[in-house]
């Protein structure tokens, strides 16, 4: 879960910068390429109901 988190706040840090600073729209699309890999690991822990290895 705390992965998801920190690459859901990477890419919007990213995405912030992509747009605020001059000449770094490739900075958007890559944090946009984060989130939605964020959401793909959400949902492939969602369909295994949630089970962690560590307990």
């Amino acid at each position: 879960m705390a992965l998801v988190l920190f690459l859901i706040i990477v890419a919007i840090l990213l995405g912030i910068v992509g747009v605020v600073a001059k000449g770094l729209l490739y900075l958007l699309f890559i944090g946009v390429a984060v989130l939605v890999l964020a959401v793909v690991i959400s949902a492939v822990r969602f369909r295994r109901g949630g089970r962690s290895a560590n307990r």
